[in-house]
């Protein structure tokens, strides 16, 4: 159960080496969270992430998940919660991809489908059911403003980005009113404060970073003149965050957004807050001049 200050005592991070993940674990554990389980595939990283946060005085292990292999969730999740009540779920798994080579590469594309979204949905599916049980519980989903409108240089991101986000609107109303809090956080870009720690790899991600453009030969939906747009796009997309300052984040900015919104019991989190209102204003430009922003 949440603490009198309303933080979660026990905590599960699906994405066990996002960086937003474990900035968000190491705030809740000064706040008095004790337990937590980091889901992900075994790797150098998970286990070095582990290690940290047991060094911080929480109760700390590591459980094999892969958001993939959706057949697995039920009995991987459902043994996490028989061992004891969790109060929160960081659904934290996600990969950007490579919006050149996945064009190009169908099934690479179905792969980031696959990941952010399906993935997503058994697994967040799975967890709903036993906070459900449960009577109680915070299932917090990062999403990204990358899926409130799709863009030329990552719609195929963007788009697995927007059904997760759809997908966790629905599942928040569904839950309304069985004492299951649903919350989900739409970071900008986020630029992280220290590089990836090694091996964490494909299936976590640390936010919504600049799409990678990659020229590839052979056929495809990108000419050669295609390719060169999209990288310029990629480049300029990449280069804002010096540009306007105010609409980029760190791992840490988004933890204290995370924590902020459990204490108001919150729906939705933007990090910055004010790329609420800029996305609004873009959700409404029409199509032609859309294409024609530098973003």
């Amino acid at each position: 159960m949440k603490d009198a200050f309303g933080a979660p005592q026990s905590l599960l991070v699906l994405g066990g080496t996002s960086e937003i993940a474990l900035a968000t674990a190491r705030r809740l554990i000064a706040l008095r969270t004790r337990t937590v389980r980091l889901a992900g595939r075994p790797s150098p990283a998970l286990d070095a992430a582990a290690a940290d946060l047991r060094a911080r005085g929480a109760d700390v292990r590591t459980v094999g998940f892969d958001a993939l292999d959706a057949e697995s969730h039920e009995a991987v999740l459902g043994a996490v919660f028989a061992e004891d009540d969790i109060d929160m779920v960081l659904l934290a798994f996600g990969i950007a991809g490579d919006q050149g080579r996945d064009e190009e590469e169908p099934l690479a594309a179905v792969r980031v489908a696959q990941t952010n979204y399906t993935g997503a949905v058994s697994a967040g599916l799975v967890c709903a059911g036993a906070l459900q049980a449960q009577g109680h519980g915070s299932l917090v989903v990062l999403s990204s403003v990358a899926g409130e409108r799709a863009r030329r240089a990552d719609f195929i991101y963007g788009s697995s980005k927007a059904g997760l986000d759809a997908f966790t609107q629905g599942l928040g109303d569904a839950l309304h009113g069985t004492g299951v809090h649903v919350m989900v956080v739409r970071p900008g870009v986020v630029r992280p404060v220290a590089a990836p720690a090694p091996g964490s790899g494909p299936g976590t991600e640390a936010g919504a970073g600049a799409p990678q453009v990659t020229a590839r030969g052979g056929a495809g939906l990108l000419a050669p003149e295609r390719i060169v747009a999209a990288r310029s796009a990629s480049a300029r997309f990449a280069s804002a965050p010096l540009e306007a300052p105010p609409l980029t984040t760190t791992p840490e900015a988004v933890a204290e957004a995370i924590v902020t919104g459990l204490r108001r019991r919150s729906e939705t989190v933007w990090v910055p807050g004010s790329l609420r209102a800029v996305m609004s204003a873009l959700r409404h430009v029409p199509r032609p001049l859309f294409r024609r922003l530098p973003i």
